[in-house]
């Protein structure tokens, strides 16, 4: 039954840790316009107890994209210098959009691993009544 209850933990991990970084996803989205917004990246840490490793995952912190920021011309925006050049931001909507369906497919993943540990328990369950 322990086996069980890591499992479900595991994947329980693993749909938080998914959540975390489609939230950072939106952000980076919901940012794609904004003058000087420098994307956002959210790596996994592994969960480790004793010293041990324990097959969770959680977010580590998150970090801004070193890339550089285009210089866009545009003498008109308010922030732009006497240049007439202002800094953009380096959100891709390509990655983004890709970076958003890697996280739903991994969440819906741990979700399948979470329901065939919660059917195995179940079955376990009605097995140990009879």
């Amino acid at each position: 039954m322990s086996d069980l209850l890591s499992s479900v933990r595991a994947a329980t991990s693993g749909m938080a840790s998914q959540a975390a970084r489609l939230r950072h996803v939106s952000e980076n989205i919901a940012n794609t316009d904004t003058p000087g917004y420098r994307r956002k990246i959210v790596a996994f840490e592994q969960v480790l107890e004793h010293g041990r490793a324990t097959g969770r995952v959680e977010p580590g912190p998150v970090r801004l994209d070193p890339g550089a920021l285009p210089r866009i011309y545009d003498p008109t925006h308010p922030m732009a210098d006497e240049t007439g050049h202002y800094d953009g931001s380096n959100v891709d909507l390509v990655i983004e959009i890709a970076d958003a369906r890697e996280a739903q497919r991994s969440y819906e993943a741990n979700l399948k691993m979470f329901e065939q540990a919660r059917d195995m328990g179940r079955s376990l369950l009605e097995l140990l009544r009879r």
